[in-house]
């Protein structure tokens, strides 16, 4: 189905926005609107996603308008690069599907001391102990191992666990988006099966499009916003992606199997079953909400552990402590989870619930939620790309709250499936190839980086360029890949 090209309206309101009336399809309550450059929509054109876009708009107490950032593709009911925000006080419900699967999914930047001239003579070191140091691939567990009383109390408090346990500080707190912890997880809402799958892989990359990336500061577009965030050109700093492993996995999977009858049992007719959702207020919803807080939870305490390892292969292999090397945290994002967020609609304030798949959030300047260190300048927006051109860091702008609640893309977007990938790469060496770019590749399978390789996903550069245009976050610096972990 992914295949399929999408066939329904798509009107341009803006250079870089276009609209999915909602006269479309009886049922929609708002308009889609997609973010996207003339380049970029051609590409759109050919992908089922705009036609999810029209879905979410079914759901009830939804607001203003479906919303899909520009590296927009097909997903499970919400499209990739999907938003969605929903009043509880007019109905509104929550969707797993517009969480997705991996729950918090998201992106973290750590900086050094260290400039590519003296890390460039032991770069195939350095990545060889980041590969060994650090667990990547399908269900592999770790170095970390935890007790279910002790996992539970790290689903309830998120990375302040860690810090009683000298396996975070206080700043990479301060630098972790919500403080690495959401109020209202449950871990009485997480099934023993998920707490199972959650006990050994905490601190592990996992598989697919996640990635450990040491990369060069390329080029800088913002000079006083990259000082802000200690970024200098030549400047190598390490990008982590990763998310809730099996554990949120399991948690989404209980949930839309205990969804699936939900929408009827409340009258909510929706287009695409995929769509399962729950009344925000209802016991259903609450138990999800409870599990998913618990999931996002995990997730920030795993790319915490994550940095850990990275911080000691580092330390290895130069032969300085992390305060020697500065080993710092920059800012941490979540891709994949729902929010309970204040936005101004019809000119007052209201709280809703954001779903965010495949999004980022980009507040600007002075909002309250951003860290004090960040607050002249918007909170850093984490953009991965492929592992053969760029990575980028931007900030949040006013125009985000303005027209997207609070939100930015979330990396380049694919352009084929992992199978067609796969089948793109048969006689290929993609390592050969990236290390013909520069780029050391460092992975479990062949396939993973076949799945993985630069063809396989849109240009990044692209993507942030529709978002820096239309004012929801500003470019501040280009990260060039040098060595890349994948499962």
């Amino acid at each position: 189905m992914a295949k399929q090209t999408y066939a329904g309206p798509l009107e341009q309101v803006s250079p870089y926005c276009w609209r999915i009336p909602k006269s479309y399809k009886p049922g929609m309550r708002v308009d889609g609107l997609i973010y996207a450059d003339e380049r970029l929509i051609a590409q759109i054109r050919h992908d089922q996603a705009p036609e999810q876009v029209a879905n979410v708009a079914f759901l009830p107490g939804i607001q203003y308008a479906s919303l899909a950032m520009p590296d927009i593709h097909w997903g499970y009911g919400f499209c990739i690069g999907g938003v969605c925000a929903t009043d509880p006080a007019e109905g509104g419900v929550i969707s797993p599907g517009g969480v997705g699967y991996d729950i918090n999914c998201g992106v973290r930047l750590m900086r050094t001391n260290l400039f590519f001239p003296e890390v460039q003579p032991v770069l195939r070191e350095l990545m060889d102990t980041l590969f060994a140091r650090v667990p990547a691939g399908v269900g592999r567990g770790g170095k970390y191992k935890f007790q279910r009383q002790e996992i539970r109390r790290l689903l309830a408090e998120g990375v302040p666990y860690l810090l009683g346990r000298q396996l975070a500080t206080a700043a990479d707190i301060e630098h972790t988006e919500a403080g690495g912890h959401l109020a209202g997880a449950d871990p009485d809402c997480v099934s023993d099966r998920a707490l199972e799958r959650g006990l050994d892989q905490c601190g592990t990359l996992g598989s697919g499009n996640h990635f450990l990336e040491v990369q060069v500061v390329d080029a800088i577009f913002d000079p006083v916003a990259a000082e802000v965030m200690g970024l200098q050109e030549g400047q190598v700093c390490v990008m982590i992606h990763s998310g809730s492993r099996g554990l949120g996995y399991q948690v989404c999977d209980d949930a839309l199997k205990q969804f699936r009858g939900v929408p009827a049992r409340y009258g909510i007719a929706l287009p695409d079953r995929q769509l399962a959702c729950a009344p925000i207020d209802s016991p259903e919803g609450r138990s999800y909400l409870g599990a998913m807080c618990a999931a996002a939870n995990f997730a920030w305490c795993n790319r915490q552990l994550l940095m850990t390892l990275a911080r000691e292969s580092f330390e290895t292999v130069f032969g300085r402590s992390r305060e020697e090397l500065r080993l710092s945290l920059v800012y941490d994002v979540a891709h994949n989870i729902a929010k309970l967020e204040q936005h101004a609609l019809g000119g007052r304030p209201r709280r809703l619930w954001v779903h965010r798949k495949g999004a980022t959030r980009a507040f600007p300047p002075r909002h309250p939620e951003v860290p004090s260190m960040y607050q002249a300048i918007g909170q850093p927006v984490l953009i991965p790309g492929d592992m053969g051109r760029a990575s980028w860091v931007l900030v949040g702008r006013q125009g985000s709250m303005e027209q997207t609640f609070g939100t930015a893309c979330h990396g380049a977007g694919r352009m084929m499936s992992r199978t067609a990938a796969v089948q793109h790469a048969q006689g290929r060496r993609i390592d050969r190839e990236l290390a013909a770019r520069g780029v050391i590749a460092r992975a479990h399978s062949w396939r993973g980086l076949a799945e993985e390789q630069p063809d396989a996903y849109k240009d990044v550069n692209l993507v942030v360029d529709v978002v820096h245009q239309a004012n929801l976050a500003a470019k501040v610096a280009r990260m060039r890949p040098i060595g890349v972990v994948k499962g």
